[in-house]
């Protein structure tokens, strides 16, 4: 064991003991105990995670899960030293009080008045927030003391045996005991017998209503209750909602569980509690029928109008508006004088006269007028008549502006790069063309300082960019496809785009235009198809010396460095493309949850009707770069809660691209690349790779030179010391990329946002799929590739403001494959496992510096 390890380990049990020693029992409340654990034993059906999410009380957090270690209890009673309720509680008096008298006196001030009350309300709510939770050390860094009370335990016993007579086990008999620990801790060890569970052997139904159980017995397939399972009430209350979905979508307007009394049950008894054999229980549903009624009313759908816009609502400076009236497959509606086309209003509308009342089309009719984008709100007000058992649907939108205008700004952080800023402005027209359409048209400009060839050089680039974007709500497509999406919320986007950046060395210009179609098959699952994305990329080389530098050197990469020196040529690419997306993560709440998106894609498809001959003539004859290529990625990501504020997420990102033209190649645009704030954090953007190839600017002058590529550049010091130089400046395109992250993530302390921390771990590379590699170790083989992947970790800290995510990653290289290479005596040299070369003391600038990474939101 190094002694650089064996000191890591000694300051952290020297931290333990430390803060563990500086927990005052004596703070803590007369005759007290602390709850130090909760164990449980004897459950054999049921996992001791899952009986402890019925336990209210929680003992105190540990750090690293070292006993003894708890850093949050020390902090709250560190602050609590400082702490006076009673103090606090005469101040909110004494601020009441004054601002009554206040208040009274200014009863004729309305403005001062209003003044008044807000401050009072904001010092307030300040001191009621710090007599409840304490002082901001308590409350930021803290945790209060977990206190044992045998009331909580009695309670405890009393929930954990009714969650398990719901599980079956209707013969469970519960008990605790109590172990004393240092320091006035008490662990709580629950004991179970769980005996024999109950199992289901045989289910039957009494329902009155024939319709209804004819319906009820036809969806038996879907039901959770089977013979042979464990009874479960949980099951039980899912079948009696499964049921009342199903009738509430089959014209049983107002049918409720209600109707679904307690289930009878028939237990066989004739066996011992301490019987070990599983013991049948007979379980029987009855659906009752309404009081002094011979079955539960159908209803049907009737009347249906939509009203849109203020219609016949009056304002002082004008008259009330006459609605114009459309009636289309039976359904009236009232329009304002806004142009709406009711045919596609038709498509997102589920309901119909005469239609039997659907639960379902209700909802989806309320979810697909939302999706449209271009309604403020869309209430759906359903009127009952009893006597005809007929639901008059009354539908009112309110649409949104027409003009909407926003605008965003912030700075630009990149690699080498000085921040600058940058601004984004969007105009966006709704309803277009009376077709629910919107046209949005964006222009985005910004400056940042980048590097040039130089390695001190440091010059100031510019982007500005234009997109026009038309959206559908539709799917534009000759003939009857088209309709088959109208239950998938479909969109066709038509883009146009310009983007100009400028450097001192070069400038360069990108014409985009696509045509896409969207659509969601479910609320997660989506599909996007780009039926063309046309980008035509001119690049110019700056006239000034520094442009005709590093034109020469863009030149030089042509034998080694083929994807780069193809980047800088002008190009046009065209190409199609289909993605799906599976996400069932929801914002704002911490469950397991995943995250898939696959892509394929294929490039200049069309020029297979000509031959690679032809395709170089017209190379020649236009000056542009023409490419043809297959390109697919997959991105799977899982979380699995901890707690409730803390996750563990992994990532698993890969992809392929393979150019099959006369070049052989893809766009630069269109390979992979790995190192970044989204990627593997120990590296920069775009710098890490490809494969074990010596990261530097300039390759061997002979290529098959092998030495010559594992050797980097070497700088002598003033001592006579000579140390290898990698270059990380240059981006490290590459044809195939494997990338793997873990990262815990957990709530750290909330001082105005979530203040969030994260430990991570990151694994990747790309490669290239080169006839003839240029540098040793680049080309993706199997036999080494394992070998060549590279590992990083750190730690990040993200800012949670609800809204958006400011996060900050500090990485560390722990194996690069690149360190492998000859010393300037030719001795090979293994230095791949870097860590123990990180340095507090050289944190930015050692051989192993800490890499800051800057984003917005989560890696992933």
């Amino acid at each position: 064991m190094s002694i650089f390890f064996t000191y890591r380990i000694w300051l952290i049990a020297g931290l333990g003991f430390t803060l563990s020693g500086c927990l005052n029992t004596g703070r803590l409340r007369s005759s007290e105990y602390l709850l130090s654990g909760q164990t449980f034993r004897g459950n054999r059906s049921l996992t001791g995670d899952e009986l402890a999410l019925l336990l209210p009380q929680k003992p105190n957090r540990r750090f690293l899960g070292i006993p003894g270690l708890t850093t949050k209890l020390w902090f709250y009673q560190l602050g609590s030293r400082s702490f006076n309720r009673d103090s606090l509680q005469r101040q909110l008096e004494a601020k009441t009080t004054e601002f009554e008298q206040k208040s009274q006196a200014l009863i004729q001030q309305p403005k001062a008045l209003k003044k008044l009350n807000r401050r009072f309300a904001r010092q307030a709510k300040h001191l009621r927030r710090d007599i409840e939770q304490g002082n901001f050390i308590m409350r930021a860094f803290g945790e209060p003391p977990a206190y044992f009370t045998e009331n909580d335990a009695k309670a405890n016993t009393g929930k954990i045996r009714k969650y398990l007579f719901d599980k079956g086990f209707f013969n469970v008999r519960v008990s605790y005991s109590l172990d004393t620990l240092l320091k006035r801790g008490v662990r709580v060890n629950y004991r179970i017998d769980e005996h024999s569970g109950f199992y289901l052997r045989h289910i039957t139904f009494d329902i009155p209503d024939r319709r209804i159980d004819s319906l009820v017995r036809q969806s038996l397939g879907a039901t959770r209750l089977r013979a042979g399972y464990r009874y479960d009430a949980a099951n039980l209350t899912a079948e009696k909602v499964r049921i009342e979905e199903l009738l509430r979508n089959n014209g049983y307007y107002g049918f409720s569980r209600q109707y679904i009394p307690v289930a009878d049950a028939d237990a066989d008894t004739t066996l011992g509690i301490s019987d070990s054999t599983r013991r049948p229980l007979d379980l029987q549903l009855r659906i009752v029928n309404p009081p002094g009624q011979a079955g539960h009313p159908v209803y049907r759908i009737g009347d249906v109008t939509m009203t849109i816009g203020s219609v016949g609502q009056a304002r002082a400076d004008s008259p009330a508006v006459q609605p114009d009236t459309v009636v289309r497959n039976g359904i009236t509606y009232f329009l304002s004088d806004r142009n709406i086309a009711t045919r596609i209003l038709e498509t997102k509308i589920r309901l119909r006269p005469g239609q039997l009342f659907s639960q379902y089309n209700y909802r989806e009719t309320q979810r697909q007028l939302f999706l449209l984008n271009q309604f403020k709100y869309a209430n759906l007000n359903m009127v009952v008549d009893t006597g005809r058992h007929l639901l008059r649907t009354d539908i009112t939108a309110l649409p949104l502006d027409r003009y909407e205008v926003t605008a965003e700004g912030g700075l630009n952080i990149g690699y080498l790069a000085y921040p600058g800023p940058f601004a984004n402005l969007t105009f966006r027209v709704r309803n277009v063309f009376g077709g629910l359409e919107t046209l949005e048209t964006s222009v985005r400009g910004g400056i940042e300082g980048q590097a040039g060839l130089g390695r001190d050089s440091v010059y100031v680039s510019s982007e500005l960019g234009v997109n026009t974007s038309l959206i559908f709500p539709q799917i534009l497509f000759p003939g009857s496809l088209k309709f088959r999406f109208n239950d998938y919320n479909p969109r066709t986007q038509i883009s146009l785009g310009f983007n100009l950046t400028s450097r001192p060395e070069f400038s360069r210009q990108t014409f985009r235009t696509t045509m896409s179609y969207s659509w969601q098959v479910t609320p997660s699952k989506q599909f996007t198809f780009f039926l063309a994305d046309v980008n035509l990329i001119k690049t110019r080389f700056s006239t000034t010396s520094l442009g005709q530098a590093f034109e020469e050197f863009i030149k030089t990469q042509q034998q080694y460095a083929r994807s780069l020196y193809n980047g800088y040529r002008s190009s046009f690419a065209s190409d199609i493309s289909l993605t799906y997306t599976h996400n069932t993560s929801v914002v704002g709440q911490n469950r397991k949850a995943s995250f898939l998106r696959v892509g394929v894609e294929s490039g200049g498809t069309t020029l297979n009707f000509f031959s690679n001959a032809f395709i170089n003539r017209l190379d020649s004859a236009t000056g542009l770069q023409f490419y043809k290529y297959i390109r697919a990625n997959v991105d799977f990501r899982h979380y699995i809660p901890i707690r409730s504020r803390t996750t563990l997420a992994f990532r698993a990102n890969g992809g392929i691209v393979a150019g099959y033209g006369p070049n052989k190649d893809a766009p630069y645009e269109k390979l992979f690349f790995a190192g970044g704030p989204n990627s593997v954090r120990a590296w920069q953007l775009r710098r890490l790779g490809p494969g074990s190839a010596v990261p530097q600017l300039a390759f061997a002058t002979d290529p098959a030179d092998l030495n010559g590529q594992l050797r980097p550049s070497f700088k002598t010091a003033k001592d006579g010391t000579i140390s290898p130089q990698f270059d990380y400046r240059r981006e490290q395109p590459g044809a195939v990329l494997l990338e793997g992250s873990a990262e815990l993530r957990g709530r750290l302390f909330h001082l105005g946002a979530d203040f969030n921390g994260a430990v991570f771990v990151d694994a990747g590379n790309v490669w290239t799929l080169q006839d003839e590699p240029t540098r040793t170790g680049e080309n993706f083989r199997l036999d080494t590739f394992l070998s060549q992947m590279a590992v990083g970790t750190g730690v990040g800290l993200r800012i949670d403001f609800s809204f958006f995510v400011i996060r900050v990653d500090g990485g560390v290289k722990v194996y690069d494959p690149a360190r492998r290479y000859l010393n300037a005596q030719d001795q090979l040299v293994d230095d791949r496992f870097i860590l123990p070369k990180f340095s507090f003391r050289q944190l930015t600038t050692g051989p192993n510096p800490l890499v800051v990474q800057f984003g917005i939101g989560y890696p992933f």
